[in-house]
């Protein structure tokens, strides 16, 4: 098993894949803000995950695996936040001038994940989804909800994911 060294840290997360829902102790540097770690420099190629826990989708009923330690390829990440009840403070200013927030339903396969995103005031959504160039995108207020899988629901204050990898519903 992996030995955390004196400057590393671990945060239980969730990660959403095309076809796998990843949950895990994510190890980190003691000084990194998890909920927007995939923004930054810092994020890695791999997400070092402890006691994962895993659902795989497609074809029949979702599979489980666990493992005691898991490397999840960033690349495949679309979707990532910190698991309830942990949070860090909102990636934004709620003074900030010329923005608004509007409810959306994001989806992803079998996943759909209810919440607020943030926009320019002068663009609206759509062209805001139509010219914004970021990797990672943030949503707030969510409800996240699986067809599939009714038992497994959450509100979590922040989440990121890639807007090109996901539907908008408004």
């Amino acid at each position: 098993m992996y030995t955390l060294a004196s400057e590393e840290k671990t945060t239980m997360v969730l990660a959403y894949t095309h076809n796998m829902l990843v949950r895990g102790e994510a190890v980190t540097k003691d000084n990194v803000r998890v909920s927007v770690w995939m923004r930054t420099d810092g994020a890695p190629n791999y997400i070092h995950l402890l006691n994962a826990q895993i659902l795989v989708f497609g074809g029949g009923p979702p599979k489980s695996l666990t493992y005691a330690e898991f490397f999840l390829p960033t690349q495949d990440v679309v979707v990532f936040h910190m698991a309830p009840p942990n949070n860090e403070a909102l990636d934004y200013a709620p003074d900030e001038k010329n923005r608004s927030m509007d409810t959306v339903s994001v989806l992803l396969g079998t996943f759909l994940f209810k919440g607020k995103i943030r926009y320019s005031s002068q663009t609206g959504v759509g062209s805001t989804l139509e010219v914004a160039r970021t990797a990672w995108m943030s949503l707030y207020e969510v409800d996240v909800s699986n067809s599939i899988l009714p038992q497994l629901a959450m509100h979590v204050p922040m989440l990121l994911m890639r807007p090109w990898q996901v539907s908008f519903g408004m």
